[in-house]
């Protein structure tokens, strides 16, 4: 979505209509608010709309499958507030759960957006640029050093937060060329992960597992909390994130011809980048090492709406489909024993790793 003003003299009534002579744009409506005009994507609008429905349809699932099942249309009764025989099940055992997949997955979709639209990079992401595993180093520490568990997730942002940091020092040079940034992330990540490595060595057995299994990335024990942390995080960045929909649309710009246009490109893609890895920082702290939500949602957000570059609000969307759909998987597939999501989300991942690799082959031969 991009915002024009509408020119002087202009007549045409307020709302929605098809956009024509110079502001004829293909699959595009203009709706004009008074002297501000909206350029609105009609494929973005549609795909959001069906990725919402799918959402909604993925969290009735969610929460109907399971011991004991209760019907969907329990669920939607429950839900509304008629009062059913399984509104424990679903308010207290599954709800909290449902809600903080739906919650955490749209955050690594934004996440995800921000980082790979200033890297200009469809590998970019925060498990790929070091903002994941700076969060795991430092939760791995505090796991395997006896810290109340209570400390974990802060410690972790914490982490998160130093890795974002070194990036950036790493990375700021060049006014935080796409290239530079991208090798600063390698670097960062394989840094933090070797010497996680080397603290889960010499760690005690069980906390060493302990720390395993939140590098995966699980939503086992975890609800309303950590929700309201991600959510929280989000709203306060409102403000920023409705600004980055629209700065997302110069990304793509050298920076000559940006300054051309009276933008200016460096602030811009700092302030998306650092957006971007606020976002991943909070997420991975609350729910772990989750890999390739952030990095698979918004390139597919992409390719469903057709656009240059992903789409803010689709990512997020999908992102929400595609963890409470892989923590539904973990769930049921080998039930009772339940599989992190992590380890679902890295099953979808790989696969999506190669059909890039195989898509990039295609296009240079």
């Amino acid at each position: 979505m991009t915002t024009t003003q509408r020119s002087a003299g202009s007549s045409a009534p307020a709302g929605l209509s098809p956009t024509n002579g110079d502001a004829r744009l293909a699959g595009r409506s203009l709706l004009r608010l008074g002297p501000v005009s909206l350029v609105i994507r009609r494929r973005a609008v549609l795909g959001a709309a069906v990725l919402t429905v799918l959402l909604l349809l993925a969290v009735v699932l969610s929460l109907s499958l399971g011991t004991p099942y209760v019907a969907p249309a329990d669920v939607l009764r429950a839900l509304s507030g008629a009062g059913t025989p399984y509104d424990l099940v679903v308010f207290d055992l599954r709800l909290p759960r449902v809600v903080l997949a739906a919650t955490a997955g749209a955050a690594f979709g934004i996440a995800g957006t921000l980082i790979q639209s200033v890297a200009r990079n469809p590998l970019a992401s925060p498990d790929v640029i070091g903002i994941t595993q700076g969060a795991g180093l430092a939760a791995t520490v505090a796991l395997t050093s006896g810290m109340a568990a209570v400390l974990v997730a802060p410690t972790a942002l914490v982490g998160g937060l130093l890795a974002a940091v070194l990036l950036f020092a790493l990375g700021a040079r060049h006014g935080l060329a796409a290239q530079r940034f991208v090798l600063a992330g390698v670097a960062v990540a394989f840094a933090f992960r070797a010497l996680t490595e080397v603290v889960m060595l010499t760690a005690d057995p069980i906390d060493g597992l302990r720390a395993q299994i939140w590098l995966i990335g699980t939503l086992a024990g975890k609800g309303w909390t950590e929700a309201a942390w991600i959510a929280g995080t989000l709203l306060v960045l409102l403000p920023v994130l409705a600004w980055a929909g629209w700065a997302l649309n110069s990304t793509a710009l050298d920076d000559d011809t940006a300054r051309g246009v009276g933008l200016r490109p460096v602030a811009r893609r700092i302030g998306l980048a650092g957006a971007g890895v606020l976002v991943a920082a909070m997420v991975t702290a609350q729910v772990g090492a989750v890999d390739f939500v952030a990095l698979v949602a918004p390139q597919v957000a992409r390719r469903l709406v057709r656009a240059e570059r992903p789409p803010l609000v689709c990512a997020a969307l999908l992102g929400a489909l595609l963890l409470v759909l892989a923590d539904l998987a973990g769930r049921r597939l080998l039930a009772p024993t339940q599989l992190p999501a992590g380890v679902l989300t890295a099953a979808i991942g790989g696969p999506y790793l190669i059909f890039l690799l195989l898509r990039g082959r295609r296009r240079s031969s």
